[in-house]
């Protein structure tokens, strides 16, 4: 006897049951060690090859419904593989493809793995909730000089928690951050008074990260996500709560910000990266001027420039993730990140107005991944873990919506979508 998303019904097993718990809690150990990648290889990446492996030895299925992200990623992945040769560095640029092969298998992980039981999400997201506010209150303690060895977690003045770039470690933060604010969305403030304290430390280490990409996530994913609540409410009251409610969020932000900027190291650091344009951005050779050459250079290189090979030509890397699917990937990888993309954005939209139990999930997801996507105009998101957990959740809740249609459309003639 099966459940609904193909889950056997073990009530009556005792012994399965302990296999079923045991799986999930590997399953929120990765998402816990997800914030943990300060050296690399990382816990995160050794612990995830395993897990892979274990769960699709032990039958876990590459189902159809996510099969645009499948291919999408191998192709990407051939791609990179065809631009190695020009690199002339053979042997880190291999490196390089390897992990990127790595990354596109847990995004498809995370996709099998919500496609076979979407009620992991809640799993999934409670191991990376408690994993962002634990590295978060590292990044805080640390720029505050609270913890031994505070250097460790710093970087040029700025947090960057377990990570190795604070721009990076913000970025992190926001999805957690957002699945708390949730909370806010649905229930009582006054009887969830305990949710501010991770939130506060979530909103905290944000800041502290100094990243203006992260700021500008963060602020973007709150805005869509509020957006999104106002729009699915049909209820005038609560609708009305929602605005009285945005309101107060708006004055404890202002609180909060003021109250950080009441510290001179915190106020001088804000106003340094506040600037909208740095010099590194405009200069000659800067981050704007390297998108335009980069693009020109790469019309002339169908296999790409090869991995790594764009800091040979420019003083720095491409800090464009559509440019870099370019000079990395080539033409193949480029155009194929470009089409996944798209089509993530339309498949995961309609699923935002659908009321399932996973939709405010689905909800902070889909705001979190697109302010991610215009991040990735500005800086490298190409090996970031935690953009391709996104993917991987984007495509399961896909695949979920697809086979409970399918369900659905089959249950009276008895067939089965398994």
């Amino acid at each position: 006897m099966s459940e609904p998303y193909g889950g056997t019904i073990l009530s009556r097993r005792p012994n399965v049951l302990s296999v079923k718990s045991l799986g999930n809690g590997a399953l929120w150990l990765a998402a816990f060690l997800s914030g943990f990648v300060i050296e690399e290889p990382a816990p995160y990446e050794l612990y995830m090859a395993l897990l892979a492996v274990v769960w699709f030895a032990c039958g876990l299925k590459l189902r159809p419904e996510f099969g645009p992200l499948i291919i999408c990623m191998i192709l990407y992945v051939a791609g990179g593989l065809a631009s190695i040769p020009l690199a002339q560095k053979f042997g880190d640029a291999v490196m390089y493809i390897a992990v990127s092969g790595f990354l596109a298998m847990t995004a498809i992980f995370y996709a099998a793995i919500l496609a076979d039981d979407p009620n992991r999400f809640r799993i999934i997201q409670s191991g990376y909730t408690i994993s962002a506010v634990l590295v978060s209150a590292i990044g805080v303690a640390a720029y505050f000089g609270l913890i031994p060895a505070s250097e460790y977690f710093m970087r040029y003045g700025r947090a960057r928690g377990t990570f190795q770039d604070p721009n990076v470690f913000g970025p992190f933060l926001v999805l957690p951050t957002l699945l708390l604010i949730q909370i806010f969305f649905k229930n009582s403030v006054l009887k969830n008074l305990h949710v501010l304290i991770p939130l506060a430390i979530l909103l905290l280490g944000v800041f502290l990260s100094f990243s203006r990409g992260a700021w500008g996530v963060l602020c973007a994913s709150i805005l869509i996500i509020y957006f999104l609540a106002l729009v699915t409410e049909r209820n005038p009251r609560s609708r009305g709560r929602l605005v009285l409610l945005g309101a107060g969020g708006i004055l404890a932000a202002a609180a909060m910000l003021t109250i950080a900027l009441s510290f001179d190291a915190v106020s001088d650091m804000f106003v340094q990266r506040a600037k909208l344009v740095q010099d590194y951005d405009g200069a000659r050779l800067g981050r704007f001027a390297r998108y335009s050459l980069g693009f020109q250079m790469v019309m002339e290189y169908p296999l790409g420039l090869g991995p790594l090979e764009f800091n040979k030509y420019f003083p720095e890397d491409e800090h464009n993730v559509y440019l870099k699917g370019f000079t990395t990937y080539g033409w193949l990888g480029g155009i194929v990140y470009l089409v996944l993309v798209v089509w993530t954005i339309c498949a995961l939209f309609p699923l935002l107005f659908k009321k399932r139990p996973w939709t405010a999930f689905t909800h902070c997801v889909f705001a979190v991944f697109i302010a991610h996507l215009i991040l990735s105009v500005i800086i490298d998101t190409d090996h970031w873990r935690h953009m391709y957990l996104l993917y991987g959740l984007a495509w399961g809740l896909i695949a979920t919506d697809k086979i409970e249609r399918k369900r659905r459309a089959r249950s009276i003639s008895g067939q089965s979508v398994y």
